[in-house]
């Protein structure tokens, strides 16, 4: 017997899930997608399996403009074992050294400023960068070893939250790119023990927070009650991630030129810069930039019902 396609939803929004422990971000990303039946979905950036916490999830029209939360700043707190290091630079891999910790709560404080800042990190052999368009990972899990450029990263805030034995809690805001698991490593360099990720849990990723996060408990909850359409209450606005931005409004003439690719006038547009734009109603209908002339330019549109 024939398999009957399944005929997906469209689903327009954001979700931030709360990722769980043991699940990559794609196979977070397909189980939700299951669960609301969108069409189109896609996420901002992978989080380890080992790591938990704010992982925004765009759907529909969102993933127009999912490149933006990927390229924004996040937030951790991440457990810094001390005294071993391991193949992956975390929990999930092979030991390769213990050594005795004779550090303090004061000593940790003390090295913590140095990592402040623009810093270079050279990163993991274990991450999903591609070398001959071959990932990394890959490539170390057959015993390779290949040279890696130094990347410039920013260290908005590192800041020791707890120590208790042998683990230390610390708190990282930091810019796309950072490697915790290379932030930590070097740390227990300096402090001539070794150290390792035991825990990771994102806690920013731009705007959203874990406040805003949903667990995939509650969705799975939420569906088993009401079905897709229940999970559509999760779902945060299109431009949510980009509110931050300056708004333009335009008027019902300008927003029907702007919608077909032209250049429009708006009052108070800022003077350079990308822009969210609304029309007469209120709706978000894309993001603009401002061009030389200080004309409103389309740059990505939200398609018309």
């Amino acid at each position: 017997m024939a398999q009957v396609k399944r005929i997906r939803r469209k689903v327009d929004g954001i979700l931030v899930l709360d990722k769980p422990k043991g699940f990559s971000s794609n196979a977070a990303l397909q189980k939700v997608r299951w669960l609301l039946n969108a069409e189109k979905a896609g996420h901002t950036g992978s989080l380890d399996p080992l790591a938990t916490g704010v992982l925004p999830l765009c759907f529909g029209e969102a993933t127009k403009f999912s490149q933006y939360l990927l390229d924004a700043d996040k937030g951790y707190e991440t457990i810094m074992r001390l005294g071993v290091t391991t193949t992956t630079g975390d929990a999930e891999g092979d030991v390769l050294e213990r050594k005795p910790v004779e550090t303090s709560a004061e000593a940790i404080t003390d090295v913590l400023p140095r990592f402040h800042g623009d810093i270079q990190q050279i990163p993991p052999m274990y991450s999903a960068l591609k070398r001959d368009g071959q990932p990394l990972y890959k490539l170390a899990r057959a015993g390779e070893v290949v040279e890696r450029e130094p990347r410039s990263v920013n260290i908005a805030r590192l800041e020791l939250l707890g120590l208790e034995g042998d683990d230390a809690r610390l708190a990282v805001s930091c810019s796309k790119g950072t490697y915790v698991r290379t932030l930590v490593e070097d740390i227990g360099q300096l402090l001539g023990c070794g150290a390792h990720v035991a825990a990771l849990r994102r806690t920013q990723a731009g705007p959203f927070g874990l406040v805003q996060a949903i667990s995939l408990e509650e969705l799975e909850e939420a569906h088993a009650q009401g079905g897709n359409e229940a999970l559509d209450r999760f779902l945060l606005p299109v431009d949510s991630g980009l509110e931050h931005w300056p708004l333009v409004q335009l008027s019902e003439h300008s927003a029907y030129y702007w919608l077909h690719g032209q250049p429009v006038r708006a009052p108070n547009a800022p003077k350079f810069g990308k822009v969210r734009v609304q029309d007469h109603t209120n709706r978000f209908i894309g993001i603009g930039e401002v061009d030389d002339d200080g004309q409103i330019a389309p740059r990505r549109l939200i398609r018309s019902e």
